[in-house]
């Protein structure tokens, strides 16, 4: 098998513009027909909004211990950015192939897809154990559509595997951690007057200056009473505000301010000691202001990852990329959901580098896809064993 079969599929894959958030009908349907001419058996699970759906399929025998692959289909918007080339027409210069979503993470997900053509046809050895497909929605926004995925693969029952690898872009090290998130908004209230007397009101813009504050002594909290985790490039919990919003007119003291922030947390560790810090802070603000209002609201959230990394399928994964250690990685994945969610041990290993990413001009290098396909195709060889 070539590349080049990778790339032909690459640039089908690029060619939907599936952006997050958005339908995703024709890149499922598409991907569906590619499956099912592999001989897959594919449950098509709608997500919680309209024209959004993810994919679970199966090659080989219906026995305990198979394997998932795992990756989302969605990509990131590409408004505003300049791409020197169309980013959703797959374009080769040299040996890199442009596009928006060629590295995170459409070139794992079409080497996902040639393998369970391989995997399927009949003039190989078959299969002793099956290979599962998972392919998700809207996982740009926060890993929402998993969730839906994973409780239609749980009605059909305990998923009974050797584990799971999401092909996140790690440049094919072996990732077993990451941190968890959760995003939230600060919704500050306080109380309108013409600004010629501003003594009449509460300003909710200086309410939200108080928790920007707060945000900031958290941070150091955190920094200071954690256990750190060497590990990582950050060895603590992170948190940052992100977005702020508020103000009607400049003559206007603001009764509405909200500020959009985030925790990102170490393995192991729980938000909720942190919002009611927070909480707490909140409550002192409003009480030097005079009055007002804060509410804390949880917009989402996903867990972080900490596999061992002695379960099988790391040591599958260490084997077949050609590793001696293990790795971590400082972006979130739908591991810890597939991990938490579905019982199964679960890795991110994969072609391609994040730092790439959600920039003008992403892409991916021919060698990364031939190192992908290396390694499934070791994945591959364990099922027929």
């Amino acid at each position: 098998m070539s590349v080049s079969e990778i790339e032909t599929i690459l640039s089908s894959l690029v060619g939907f513009p599936s952006v997050c958030g958005l339908p995703n009908g024709e890149i499922i349907d598409w991907i569906e027909a590619h499956l099912l001419a592999s001989g897959a058996r594919i449950r098509r699970v709608p997500g919680d909004a309209p024209g959004r759906y993810s994919l679970f399929a199966a090659v080989g025998p219906q026995e305990a211990e198979g394997i998932v692959l795992s990756a989302h289909a969605d990509v990131v918007p590409v408004t505003g950015q300049d791409w020197s080339s169309d980013p959703f027409v797959l374009t080769r210069r040299e040996n890199r192939l442009y596009g928006r979503g060629s590295s995170d993470m459409k070139g794992f997900l079409a080497c996902m897809l040639h393998l369970a053509r391989k995997a399927g046809r009949k003039d190989h050895p078959p299969l002793k154990r099956p290979l599962y497909l998972a392919i998700s929605h809207d996982e740009e926004l926060g890993c929402l559509g998993v969730r839906s995925l994973i409780e239609g693969i749980r009605e059909d029952g305990d998923l009974q595997v050797a584990g799971c690898i999401v092909g996140e872009p790690t440049g094919m090290q072996v990732a077993v951690a990451h941190k968890g998130k959760i995003a939230f908004e600060i919704i500050c209230r306080g109380q309108a007057a013409h600004s010629a007397n501003p003594f009449l009101g509460k300003s909710a813009i200086t309410l939200a200056s108080n928790m920007v504050e707060a945000l900031s002594r958290l941070q150091e909290h955190i920094r200071q009473t954690e256990r750190h985790d060497g590990r990582f490039e950050v060895p603590f919990s992170t948190v940052q505000a992100g977005l702020i919003s508020g103000g009607a007119a400049l003559n206007i003291v603001p009764d509405l301010c909200t500020i959009t922030a985030e925790l990102r947390l170490l393995p192991g560790y729980e938000d909720a000691p942190y919002l009611e810090w927070l909480e707490n802070a909140s409550r002192k603000a409003v009480e030097n202001l005079g009055g007002g209002e804060v509410e804390l609201r949880i917009i989402n959230s996903y867990p972080g990852l900490n596999a061992s990394p002695s379960s099988d399928i790391c040591s599958l994964a260490l084997h077949e990329a050609g590793r001696n250690q293990v790795s971590v990685i400082d972006f979130g994945t739908e591991a810890g959901l597939l991990g938490e969610k579905l019982g199964m041990d679960c890795i991110v290993c994969g072609p391609g580098s994040i730092a790439r990413a959600h920039k003008a001009d992403e892409y991916i290098t021919l060698p990364e896809l031939a190192d992908a396909e290396r390694f499934l195709n070791g994945v591959l060889e364990h099922l027929r064993r």
